[in-house]
């Protein structure tokens, strides 16, 4: 049995994602990394059968630019709409980094990450 990995690395934003009011007006700048894996079915050849990644940036371009509070919310918001578009992925992963997050200290980045594994 084949697996086969789709993913996007490190994928560049400026967004407004944050606790505090000031990181919502000013922004930050953000790296996102996804990676799903599923069992390759059909024509290798056509877009049916994999995961699109120009579907991928898609979802998670239109997720950063939705506000939230907190870094959690994105890459579950990103997971769930993967998940409904290709429900035969059986992993997923989704991980944002905030670079240089405000706080004390010379700190690169901060990083939320959450994991998905398929029931089936």
């Amino acid at each position: 049995m084949f697996v086969q990995t789709v993913a996007l690395k490190e994928v560049k934003f400026h967004a407004y994602h944050g606790f505090y009011p000031e990181e919502q007006l000013i922004g930050n700048h953000f790296l996102v990394d996804v990676e799903v894996t599923f069992t390759p079915k059909g024509n290798t050849e056509e877009l049916e059968f994999t995961v699109n990644y120009e579907v991928i940036n898609t979802v998670v371009t239109a997720e950063m630019k939705n506000t939230q509070k907190l870094l959690e919310t994105v890459v579950k918001n990103i997971l769930d709409q993967l998940i409904s578009i290709y429900p035969f992925v059986t992993t997923a992963v989704v991980g944002i980094k905030k670079l240089h997050p405000p706080m004390p200290g010379e700190i690169g980045h901060s990083f939320v990450q959450l994991s998905y594994t398929s029931q089936k």
